[in-house]
C-alpha cells in the first residue's frame, strides 16, 4: 500500500508540475499578440500582486482638493481625498510603449460624462482605420472621462476590459467603466495627478 501512495503522490506532482510549464505561459501572458502592437515577451504578473501602498507625502507637498497617483510600472491608480481619509486604490491600462507614456505632474481640468473620441494624428498614422467616435458602446473612452491639462492625455473608462492591467493605451489611463464612474464621482476638478 505504501508504493501506491508513493506512486499516486508522484504522479500528482508530476502532473502539477505538467499545468505549471505548459498552461501557465498561454494564461499569464501580457496580452493577445494581435491586442497589442508590441511583442509579447513572455509571462509578467498579475498586476494586482504588484499594487503596493502610496504614500501620498511622496509625491505631493499637499493634498489639495484631491490628489491623483497612475503608477505605470504597477498599472494602478492611487487615490487620496482633501483630507487623505479616503485612499482608493484602481487597477488600470497604461500606454503602450515608453514612447507614448508622459510622465510628471497635471491635473484634472475637464469631465465628462459620455466622452466622444477623435484620434490624434499619431494614432491615425499607426492606424488608418481609425475615425471618430460618437458616446456609445464601441467608444474607446468607456463611459467616463477625466481630461488632463496635458493635451489628448485622459483617464478614463474602457468597454474592452481585457485592457485593464496592460500596456494598451496610446497614451492614456484607463479604468473598468464602473470603476471610473466611482472614481469620477469623487473626482474633483482641480485634482492634481501624477503620472510616474
Amino acid at each position: 500500500m505504501a508504493t501506491h501512495s508513493t506512486n499516486r503522490r508522484q504522479l500528482l506532482a508530476g502532473a502539477s508540475a505538467l499545468l505549471a510549464t505548459t498552461a501557465a505561459p498561454s494564461l499569464l501572458r501580457a496580452a493577445p499578440e494581435e491586442d497589442v502592437d508590441l511583442p509579447v515577451t513572455g509571462i509578467v504578473r498579475h498586476n494586482v500582486s504588484s499594487f503596493s501602498a502610496q504614500h501620498w507625502q511622496d509625491h505631493f507637498v499637499e493634498l489639495g482638493v484631491a490628489s491623483i497617483v497612475a503608477d505605470t510600472t504597477s498599472r494602478a491608480l492611487h487615490y487620496w481625498n482633501a483630507d487623505g481619509s479616503d485612499y482608493r486604490i484602481y487597477p488600470t491600462s497604461v500606454p503602450m510603449s515608453e514612447e507614448l507614456t508622459r510622465r510628471g505632474y497635471t491635473k484634472i481640468v475637464r469631465k465628462r460624462v459620455g466622452p466622444d473620441w477623435t484620434p490624434t494624428q499619431d494614432m491615425v498614422r499607426r492606424n488608418p482605420d481609425l475615425k471618430y467616435m460618437p458616446p456609445g458602446p464601441g467608444n474607446p473612452l468607456g463611459t467616463h472621462a477625466m481630461y488632463l491639462d496635458w493635451p489628448a492625455y485622459l483617464i478614463h473608462g474602457t468597454h474592452d476590459t481585457r485592457k485593464i492591467g496592460r500596456r494598451s493605451s496610446s497614451g492614456c489611463i484607463g479604468l473598468y467603466n464602473n470603476k471610473i464612474e466611482e472614481l469620477f464621482a469623487i473626482t474633483p476638478i482641480g485634482t492634481q495627478v501624477r503620472v510616474i
